[in-house]
Order: structure tokens, then sequence, then C-alpha cells
């Protein structure tokens, strides 16, 4: 990746993967919206993306607020303890 974590915000980390729905469950530390491009980093996983929609119990949502677990489509399998990063 031609981008660096220094110039990427942590937001938080994968706590769960449901592989039969693609979803990938975010324990938020900061905010999140819709439309946002976020970095997806771990042993094995490293793309960027666009969050195209969330959910925070089962409930579509804009915008995922610091505390929270929300679910989002992911593009790629994702692993519990990735790391997710607001892209620069």
């Amino acid at each position: 990746m031609s981008q660096t974590a220094k110039e990427e915000q942590p937001i938080g980390h994968i706590s769960h993967f449901f592989s039969h729905l693609n979803v990938g469950i975010i324990d938020l530390k900061d905010s999140l919206r819709v439309g946002e491009k976020i970095h997806i980093k771990g042993h094995t996983t490293d793309f960027v993306q666009t969050v195209s929609s969330m959910q925070l119990e089962h409930e579509a949502v804009e915008e995922g607020k610091p505390g929270s677990s929300i679910g989002i489509k992911v593009e790629q399998h994702v692993r519990e303890g990735d790391e997710v990063y607001r892209a620069a």
C-alpha cells in the first residue's frame, strides 16, 4: 500500500466476522460514517474500501459512535483482531 499507518487514524478493530454474510463487526473507538474510506489491516489482511452501509443491532444507521459495535459488508475476508483505520 502506498499509504502508511502513520497517515491513518485508528478507529477500531474487528471483533467478529460472519463469512456467510461477508460482514465484519467493528468495535469502534472513534466515529465512522457511511461513505468514508477505511483501511483494514492485520496479519494476512490489508485492503481499503468505502463503507457502503452499516448496521447497529440489525438496524441500518448512517453513523457509528465510539464505544459501539457496528456491522459492515466487507469486500474481503477479515479476521478477529484486524485493525481498522480511517484511510488518509
